[in-house]
């Protein structure tokens, strides 16, 4: 256990010291994952509310599928993402390999399963007399949207932040899309597992501390979300 206490020692050394290689993989997450979950919230809210609030034909094989998809493997979606954007692939003309612009697509697809399904889930829990009352009034299809993810916000915010818990913490896409570069996509997640590969201990344990404590803030605002949600 003496070299687990010796790299706790080590790894607060480093994150007190600033260390720039350790602090650019941590600003490279913030930075891809932020992004990443914008555009997850932005295409994930509209759809889920469509798929919670209508009735159509298909949709409960869409809401199945969506399901489904929440629990898929990051691996998988990063080995479906190569294909497409890889120089053979159809899209392989976008330069989107290799860089975090190709990342962020990958953490797109991994979270917005998560943010469809859960706001489909808080919308078919909106009360039906809140959704009569919005109708008498004559709220058009905007107002009615909006109201209803008010009404149901911190079911909304919980399905947020479970999304951003997923993508922060993925590595398979970072690894596959990304390629582990050095001071240009590499991340939290993949620069503990080279770091550990190499016997770094000390690295992958400052970061491993960053990580945690980012799950922590992160499942502390779900908890609080859900909590209000159900009060």
């Amino acid at each position: 256990m003496h070299y687990l206490s010796e790299g706790f020692k080590a790894a607060f050394a480093i994150l007190l010291s600033g260390q720039e290689e350790t602090f650019n993989a941590i600003f490279t997450t913030l930075k891809v994952s932020t992004f990443s979950i914008l555009l997850t919230l932005a295409a994930g809210i509209p759809l889920g509310f469509i798929l919670g609030y209508y009735s159509f034909p298909g949709k409960h094989a869409c809401r199945a599928i969506s399901d489904t998809l929440m629990a898929i493997p990051t691996v998988v979606v990063g080995l479906l993402i190569y294909a497409f954007i890889s120089r053979s692939g159809p899209f392989g003309g976008l330069g989107l390999l290799f860089t975090l612009r190709g990342v962020a697509i990958g953490q797109f697809f991994l979270g917005l399963p998560v943010v469809v399904s859960l706001t489909a889930s808080a919308t078919e829990q909106m009360e039906d007399s809140t959704r009569l009352t919005l109708m008498t009034l004559g709220a058009s299809p905007g107002q009615l949207a909006a109201s209803s993810l008010w009404e149901g916000r911190y079911a909304v915010v919980a399905a947020a932040m479970t999304a951003y818990s997923r993508i922060i913490s993925e590595v398979g896409v970072s690894m596959m899309i990304g390629g582990n570069i050095k001071w240009r996509t590499r991340t939290i997640t993949t620069a503990i597992a080279l770091e550990t590969g190499k016997g770094q201990f000390a690295e992958g344990i400052a970061l491993g501390i960053v990580l945690l404590s980012i799950a922590f803030i992160v499942n502390g605002a779900v908890s609080v979300a859900r909590k209000r949600a159900t009060s």
